[in-house]
């Protein structure tokens, strides 16, 4: 498997969910903070076909595709039965980069937020600038998580 696919990866555990009240049935927006990145995410899950709670530890990776050689591919589901990155994790969603934004953290800290937007649900990765180089505007992302 070629590493280049995965532009980011990291443990989360999941700290809030729909802080701000349950505003669809089948859709919970989950805060989660970095076991080792010091990175934070708001992301909206389909709760109906991936359970979530507060205390659960999962990990995310973001990928530029799900070929295991790395190579490109069009974002088209795959029905060969080939070995994907897919298999890997439990919750894979296929999206677009849309934003950026700076902020800081109360220490002073530079950081950079990435939102990424998979078919209406929504992502905001904020961490270091260093960690999220790999990101354009207008790039198509995977998002894979496995709980652990």
């Amino acid at each position: 498997m070629s590493l280049s696919s995965i532009m980011y990866e990291d443990v989360f555990k999941l700290t809030e969910k729909d802080p701000d009240g349950k505003k669809f049935d089948l859709v919970s927006r989950i805060m989660a903070r970095s076991e080792y990145l010091n990175a934070e995410i708001a992301l909206d899950v389909n709760v109906d076909i991936y359970p979530m709670e507060p205390g659960d530890k999962f990990t995310l990776a973001l990928a530029s595709t799900l070929k295991l050689d790395g190579t490109p591919d069009d974002g088209t589901f795959d029905q060969s039965g080939e070995p994907t990155l897919a298999n890997k994790y439990e919750y894979v969603m296929y999206g677009k980069v849309y934003k950026f934004t700076d902020s800081k953290d109360p220490d002073g800290t530079f950081k950079l937020e990435v939102f990424i937007s998979y078919g209406g649900l929504l992502m905001m990765l904020r961490a270091e600038p260093n960690l999220l180089q790999a990101f354009d505007l207008d790039q198509r992302v995977y998002l894979l998580i496995r709980k652990v």
